[in-house]
């Protein structure tokens, strides 16, 4: 072994201190810009401690800072929509998402309603950091303080409601309600995030008492849709009388109008041929006489004209005739 390592050793260059040196400065100046350089991501900005205290923020992009430890850049997804869970677990994500519901999860999920029933609320918060430095620097454990939070906030919502509210009708209110909460919640302890939204994902009652607050649910909803009905039947038949008396009024007012206008000029043609006639009476006398005449003789099927003095008609006419066609 002494032997081949002295041949080792006879075989391996000679290299110069001068040569070791400039190796040694070579690494140290690519350790000094490999640790200088640093990159941020699109939706991400670079947070720097300088010797663990905040200097500045970076935006995306190619940045510098202090390398051997000086300044440490902490990366912030300001961009990104992050979420949390309640009252179920996300195990595999995708097309067929699969869940599960752990011991935990089912703990946050169980709560009490205003009118003192159990159910079991499943959520999803969606949320964005808006502030890097108060995220990082005004709260220790952010994300476990702000899973309390919404635990703490849906409890008091849901605790202001009844069983029927948060299992139908109220559900986007009590939503609504918590988020709002939520946010101000975050404001005032100044943790850096912007709720985006608050979804109840599932709201059941627990599964011992499933089977009857289904059947309480049918009830309800037949209930309502007894009232719908109800109301889709009055909605038509209340205006299709509206109408109809609508129509009945007008109609009377127009009769009514037509035969004061009627009359109205009945009257003004009796006062003007009454002055036609004060003036000619023979001639008017006359005159009306061939205009009633000229209303009844259209509507005799036979004409039979005589003189007044005529004597023996009757032998003469052929009434069996007239007679037959009368009956």
């Amino acid at each position: 072994m002494r032997d081949s390592f002295s041949q080792f050793a006879f075989k391996m260059p000679r290299v110069s201190g001068k040569a070791i040196k400039t190796i040694i400065g070579i690494v140290i100046i690519l350790i000094l810009v490999f640790g200088s350089i640093y990159q941020v991501s699109p939706e991400e900005v670079g947070v720097i401690l300088r010797f663990g205290k905040y200097v500045r923020t970076t935006g995306p992009g190619l940045h510098m800072k202090f390398p051997l430890g000086i300044e440490k850049v902490i990366k912030v997804p300001v961009q990104r929509q992050l979420k949390m869970e309640f009252g179920f677990r996300t195990i595999k994500p995708g097309v067929r998402t699969e869940y599960v519901v752990t011991p935990e999860a089912e703990k946050e999920a169980v709560m009490l309603t205003g009118d003192l029933n159990v159910v079991v609320v499943e959520w999803i918060v969606q949320y964005k950091i808006k502030d890097p430095y108060n995220y990082l620097f005004k709260m220790r454990n952010v994300e476990d303080t702000f899973r309390y939070m919404n635990e703490a906030v849906v409890r008091k919502v849901v605790g202001d409601h009844s069983v029927d509210e948060v299992l139908t009708i109220g559900r986007a209110k009590i939503a609504s309600e918590a988020k709002e909460e939520l946010q101000r919640l975050c404001d005032m302890y100044e943790i850096g995030i912007e709720v985006s939204q608050l979804i109840l994902q599932d709201v059941n009652p627990p599964d011992p008492v499933k089977p009857s607050f289904n059947e309480v649910n049918e009830a309800l909803q037949e209930k309502e849709r007894k009232i719908n009905e109800a109301w889709a039947e009055y909605n038509q038949e209340i205006p299709k009388a509206k109408g109809e008396a609508e129509q009945m009024i007008r109609a009377a007012e127009g009769y009514a109008t037509e035969r004061i206008n009627k009359a109205m000029g009945d009257a003004k043609r009796f006062i003007q041929i009454y002055k036609e006639y004060s003036r000619a009476p023979e001639i008017t006398r006359r005159r009306l006489y061939l205009e009633a005449l000229e209303k009844v003789l259209p509507e005799l099927k036979r004409k039979i004209i005589i003189d007044e003095k005529l004597k023996s008609l009757i032998p003469l006419l052929e009434l069996k005739e007239e007679v037959k066609k009368n009956e």
